[in-house]
């Protein structure tokens, strides 16, 4: 999947979760993206954030979520 859809779908559950949960929004949109996205949908956008870093179109708190889930999904290996 190309990566420009799951940019915008992330950034859009970014600006839902920031507005609704304020301060725990990274954790809940990572929990969101682990729950709801199927694995290779993570794995791209994942590889996509990696790859491009501030490039990546990604809003800030979305970035910081897919901090969060890189980090949950590495302690859940």
């Amino acid at each position: 999947m190309k990566p420009e859809p799951l940019v915008k779908m992330v950034n859009e559950i970014a600006r839902f979760f920031e507005d609704a949960q304020g301060g725990d929004a990274e954790f809940e949109i990572a929990q969101h993206l682990r729950r709801f996205w199927t694995p290779a949908m993570r794995e791209g956008l994942l590889g996509h954030w990696r790859a491009a870093g501030a490039a990546s179109g990604l809003d800030p708190l979305a970035a910081r979520a897919l901090a969060c889930l890189e980090s949950m999904l590495g302690k859940a290996r």
